[in-house]
């Protein structure tokens, strides 16, 4: 079933939210390539794999949904071929995203999605069995820890997090734009970039343990799944 929604759970709004609704993103999206980076105030820029996000699932992806298990959550789903992949598999997906362009691409692709933050308040807290964070995702909000803590509340007491990390050993935050390289970029908005280590230790301050690891295609993911202590529960 395809569902879409523009309400954004009591009217939250952030930098980042008018950031990823900027015309670089969203023309991006339709056009299903970039250039599409994020800048940072030193110049130095992060590609956004464009055209990657806009096909089909490739291998590295399918390792990913082929971990997922039950209801599962796509937190920043973008252009929706996560949850598209899932709902064609007759599986229960919802992706969120700050992006009206990517819930309305999703959307076409027969996946539902709602366009709200994961820290807005989401249907079906504390019952979904999965939730991924892939393309970089762990770095919403700029506070790797601040998110896993958030999704203690989210995901089920034996739910899991799927996570992309970076291929390198990093563990960094900082203010970014989107940037397609043509004209002046966004409005700055935190973001965070952690390799599997830096990861592994957000991961026990929030709760979270990792349970399995796996690389495809030069892309690095982290199973968690959560302690059998209360840490991060209301």
């Amino acid at each position: 079933m395809t569902s879409t929604a523009t309400d954004t759970g009591g009217g939250h709004t952030t930098t980042a939210t008018t950031a990823w609704r900027a015309d670089p993103y969203t023309e991006a999206l339709r056009a299903g390539r970039g250039p599409l980076f994020l800048r940072r105030d030193d110049g130095w820029l992060l590609p956004l794999e464009v055209e990657r996000w806009c096909e089909a699932p490739d291998r590295a992806d399918r390792s990913v949904l082929e971990r997922s298990r039950g209801a599962v959550l796509d937190i920043g789903c973008g252009p929706g071929r996560l949850v598209a992949a899932l709902a064609a598999e007759g599986r229960r997906a919802l992706g969120i995203d700050i992006s009206p362009a990517a819930v309305a691409h999703t959307a076409r692709l027969g996946g539902a999605a709602l366009c709200r933050s994961v820290f807005d308040v989401l249907p079906g807290e504390g019952r979904w069995d999965t939730a991924l964070l892939i393309d970089g995702n762990i770095g919403i909000g700029g506070d790797p820890t601040a998110l896993l803590l958030r999704l203690r509340h989210v995901v089920s007491r034996t739910g899991t997090v799927l996570v992309e990390c970076a291929p390198v050993d990093v563990d960094e935050r900082y203010d970014v734009r989107v940037d397609d390289g043509r004209g002046a970029p966004g409005t700055p908005f935190p973001w965070a970039r952690v390799g599997a280590r830096a990861l592994a230790a957000h991961s026990v301050r929030a709760g979270w343990t990792a349970t399995d690891r796996w690389s495809l295609k030069d892309r690095h993911f982290i199973e968690l799944t959560a302690q059998s202590s209360p840490a991060g529960r209301r």
